[in-house]
């Protein structure tokens, strides 16, 4: 229950909607009963002919007592709903605030399938936590309250038949069915889950999959999963039936028993006999607003574990403030420079270390190449500057800045980014090129489309979703036009030339160096071409510096950098 304590927080920012539709449903279910009690004295009273002018007021407060159930039924969906939508909303917008912090590491613990069905499957079923947990049990005890305290006038012994049916239906049926009802809503969830993984997968991996002629396996794989996620569908639907059944047989039989012994009651002279149709009536009436208790344990489980699932995502408070909140005035002054002191790394849930006690720094203004094997550590180490992860031990600091102190966003705005595999939406090359800043103009865009040879490209040229138009190569000098046209101080390039030809790569470096003479650049490269330029050279293996210096000192101590660089050479002499 403690998971559900977020959603009540939420639920509570629109109080009036839950106070009114309180009161709506409370006047529902109470003038439903009293019409029906009026019904059943109507009848009663008709069979002994009493005076017109008695009928015409019995009649007459039925109509009114119908009028206002309808009115307040009304008002009731009008607020429970709107105050259900409201909270949906809330929740939507609370829970993305506190995902987005986490992005993009959260994608190494959850698969996009799985994220994907609890970001929208499991906020869509917290829309029954109002409409079918909270609201309903606070309105069906003050209903049945004011309901035994009206037949206790008449009747004590009918009074108590009905206080035990609340006390069976409501209380006593719900939670027998409840001690099942976790592992089947727990296993239909899973298996929910499971499938929407592995229809995403299906479908982003569906070339690969013909080229590879495993599409009947992978399709066998996916109608297992569909099969087992109807299966435990259908278990969940005949538990739940199953549950209002047995809760509508019990209503039916106090309903009965109220009969049995109002007729004894009368027989031995205890109750006027006009009564006994009435409190047949209330009982039937009373005892239907029951029905809702028995999808009760159903809906609970659902909305508990629908936010137990959401809290794994972002924590145990989704509503809470954002913890680095307290540095959002904090930025970085002018062109930085970078420590990196004593840092070890570890990604989560691995325990290997991706790095062990690096130690560089990058000075202001300096050009930095970080080589080294596939594997290395190169790629990490551009991630953990950018604060994509917290580092395990260690410092990093942005002109003597701690890098805790600073927010992902202060890192990101005052740095040049490309990464290995970037991103493009589906749109146009110019709804691509405005990621990088919304004030850009037509000229701009298209300058910079020819400083990395993609003039042939329009900017009403179309791309379609994740680039799959385009070339390894045209990616790649998209992305970097995007870094270009940022323009910031920092630049952290990730294999950024890795698809494009010799002759293309010298001149898009080319310019990049002009462009950013003054700025501090890193350069993540497999490559050791095209190296004379930089300041400083980085050699990294398994994790470590194994080497730094200057292109003619590394070579001078024929170390590491001097064998990869022989062995670069040799292969290049065979082909």
């Amino acid at each position: 229950m403690k998971d559900l304590g977020f959603v009540t927080k939420i639920l509570f920012v629109e109080k009036k909607d839950i106070f009114y539709s309180i009161i709506c449903g409370f006047i529902s279910g109470i003038t439903a009963v009293s019409l029906f009690a009026s019904s059943g004295y109507l009848i009663s009273k008709a069979a002994l002919t009493p005076s017109i002018y008695t009928l015409m007021i019995i009649v007459v407060s039925v109509k009114i007592l119908g009028i206002i159930s309808a009115l307040s039924r009304y008002g009731e969906r009008y607020f429970s709903h709107r105050g259900t939508f409201t909270m949906l909303s809330n929740m939507r917008v609370s829970f993305y605030e506190r995902l987005e912090p986490l992005a993009p590491t959260i994608f190494r613990k959850y698969r996009s399938g799985d994220l994907l069905a609890r970001v929208v499957g499991d906020v869509e079923a917290l829309q029954n936590f109002f409409l079918r947990v909270f609201y309903p049990p606070v309105v069906l005890l003050l209903v049945f309250l004011c309901t035994i305290f009206f037949t206790a006038l008449f009747s004590i012994e009918v009074a108590l038949i009905v206080f035990i049916g609340l006390l069976v239906t409501t209380f006593v049926v719900p939670s027998i069915f409840a001690l099942t009802q976790r592992k089947v809503d727990r296993l239909v969830r899973q298996r929910r889950g499971e499938l929407s993984t592995k229809v995403t997968e299906f479908l982003y991996g569906f070339r690969d999959i013909k080229i590879h002629q495993q599409l009947e396996e992978k399709e066998s794989e996916l109608h297992q999963s569909v099969h087992a996620y109807l299966d435990e569908q259908e278990r969940e639907s005949i538990h739940n039936l199953f549950s209002q059944a047995a809760n509508k047989f019990l209503s039916l039989l106090i309903s009965l028993l109220v009969l049995g012994v109002g007729a004894y009651l009368v027989a031995d002279g205890q109750l006027d006999g006009i009564f006994l149709a009435m409190f047949v009536m209330v009982s039937l009436t009373v005892f239907e607003n029951t029905t809702s208790m028995a999808a009760f344990p159903s809906y609970l489980e659902e909305s508990r574990q629908a936010a137990s699932r959401l809290t794994a995502v972002v924590g145990k408070d989704i509503v809470q403030e954002k913890p680095q909140e307290r540095f959002e005035k904090r930025s970085i002054q002018g062109v930085p420079s970078i420590e990196v002191k004593d840092v070890t790394f570890a990604f989560p849930d691995e325990t290997r270390n991706t790095l062990t006690n690096v130690t560089t720094t990058f000075p202001t203004g300096s050009k930095t190449a970080i080589v080294g094997p596939s594997g290395s550590g190169k790629s990490t180490l551009l991630q953990l500057l950018l604060k994509f992860y917290s580092i395990n031990q260690g410092q990093i600091r942005f002109n003597n800045d701690s890098i805790d102190q600073l927010t992902q966003e202060c890192i990101w705005e005052n740095t040049n980014v490309v990464l290995q595999e970037n991103h493009f939406f589906y749109g146009t090359i110019r709804d691509n090129l405005l990621l990088a800043s919304d004030g850009l103009s037509d000229t701009e865009m298209e300058e910079m489309l020819k400083q990395v040879k993609l003039g042939h490209f329009s900017l009403d040229d179309k791309v379609l979703e994740k680039g799959e138009n385009l070339s390894g190569g045209e990616k790649q000098r998209l992305a970097i036009s995007r870094a270009l046209l940022r323009n910031s101080p920092l630049w952290l390039l990730d294999e950024p030339t890795s698809s494009i030809d010799a002759l293309t790569e010298a001149h898009i470096f080319s310019y990049l160096f002009e462009k950013a003479k003054d700025d501090t650049v890193i350069v993540v490269s497999h490559r050791l071409i095209g190296l004379e330029k930089m300041d400083q050279i980085i050699v990294m293996d398994d994790g470590t510096i194994v080497e730094s210096g200057t292109l003619e000192e590394l070579m001078d101590k024929k170390g590491y950098f001097y064998e990869m660089k022989q062995i670069e050479q040799s292969v290049f002499l065979i082909n």
